[in-house]
């Protein structure tokens, strides 16, 4: 059986593993927030940075790319990615039915973001997250990296955010 992996943010530009298939996808119920503070990887404790995260809503849908794992890799791509993803275990691993955009339909491995986490901060202001994203930086580089990356691959494979590009241009400004 195959496993798919639902990419939505770094994982659509970077996913770190061997992808079998990757098909844009739909995932119900979810969209995709800068709703959790950083501390490791686009931030510090002393200047967290934020990350996207897919936030629960009973009206979203979040737009992303659904990754299938060549069959012999998949208790390695599982250990790397509970590694890379549950950090601070902000996020919750699910498996949750994603929409292909050819009409399959297939369980997908996900990570959400748990709202009792103390790193859970769901609602900012667009330019708060402007604010936050453009002076912080982590283990694994600049916010702004991370949210140039996300949304100019987001933008090239036709999935269209317009938080990511507003927060792209006003990151933009503020950095210049």
């Amino acid at each position: 059986m195959t496993m798919w992996v639902f990419g939505y943010g770094s994982l659509v530009w970077n996913p770190g593993f061997e992808v079998k298939e990757q098909v844009i996808a739909t995932l119900p119920g979810y969209s995709r927030s800068f709703c959790m503070r950083s501390i490791h990887h686009r931030g510090t404790d002393a200047r967290p940075g934020l990350v996207l995260a897919l936030d629960e809503g009973a009206q979203a849908a979040c737009k992303g790319v659904a990754l299938a794992v060549p069959e012999d890799r998949q208790d390695a791509v599982l250990a790397y990615l509970r590694e890379r993803e549950l950090i601070s275990s902000a996020y919750l691993e699910r498996t949750l039915d994603v929409h292909l955009g050819d009409g399959r339909q297939v369980t997908a491995l996900a990570y959400v973001v748990d709202r009792d986490h103390v790193q859970y901060c769901g609602g900012l202001p667009l330019e708060e997250q402007a604010q936050i994203i453009a002076r912080a930086a982590g283990q694994r580089g600049p916010n702004t990296e991370y949210l140039y990356n996300t949304a100019s691959h987001l933008t090239a494979l036709g999935i269209d955010d317009s938080d990511l590009c507003w927060l792209s241009a006003r990151v933009r400004e503020i950095a210049a």
